[in-house]
């Protein structure tokens, strides 16, 4: 091949190349009307552009996207599985016990723990999903909503806690004076069943000592 050869094919390349993309650049320009991105074989067509305009448009986003945490505070039962198990620690709880069962889950599990405060601090989750896996109510999942952006990090903590700060103090006090009540009510022994209960019980364990034969 000769240099004027080489030159010739390389012009021959280039205006094909160019052609294709300026027919491409005349089908977005004109030859296309703005669709919905959500409509059936968007994703099939050839022609024209295929910018989405964000966020006028936005591209599907399937159900099961594992996104935003949302904890179903009423089928909570506050069992700290979910903070426990999280690897960077966003999940924040504080857990009220209660005197007796006051309410059931949609599953039927009793409610013994008021949530006294659920907090999820989304700006340090790391989207691992492990806190969904270990719910045994399965009332905290991840959603499809990927946009919470916000100028404020402090607004990426969702609070999902429903008790107000009267109705916390008011538990608290239920089951503190439950559980006086509850030492109140044990029978004490008279102090001669006591001294005697002391003797029968050794200390320390007593120590078994091993015989060694002697060398003959």
């Amino acid at each position: 091949m000769s240099y004027f050869g080489n030159i010739a094919i390389g012009a021959k390349t280039t205006w094909k190349g160019m052609m294709l993309s300026i027919r491409y650049f005349f089908q977005a320009r004109f030859g296309r009307k703005k669709e919905w991105v959500g409509e059936d074989n968007y994703f099939e067509k050839a022609n024209g552009t295929f910018t989405v305009q964000y966020p006028h448009e936005e591209i599907p986003i399937p159900d099961n996207g594992r996104y935003q945490l949302h904890n179903e505070i009423d089928d909570c039962i506050v069992c700290d599985k979910c903070a426990k198990i999280c690897p960077v620690d966003c999940i924040d709880i504080e857990p009220v016990r209660s005197p007796e069962v006051f309410g059931h889950t949609s599953d039927g599990t009793p409610l013994r723990i008021h949530a006294a405060k659920f907090d999820i601090d989304m700006s340090k989750c790391c989207f691992c999903g492990l806190c969904t896996v270990v719910c045994p109510t399965e009332c905290l999942t991840m959603t499809k909503e990927f946009d919470f952006s916000t100028n404020d990090i402090l607004d990426h903590n969702f609070s999902f806690s429903k008790m107000t700060d009267q109705e916390i103090a008011e538990k608290k006090k239920e089951f503190e004076d439950y559980q006086a009540e509850k030492v109140k009510a044990k029978p004490e022994l008279p102090v001669e069943n006591k001294e005697a209960d002391v003797m029968k019980k050794p200390t320390t364990k007593p120590v078994f000592k091993p015989r060694i034969p002697k060398k003959k």
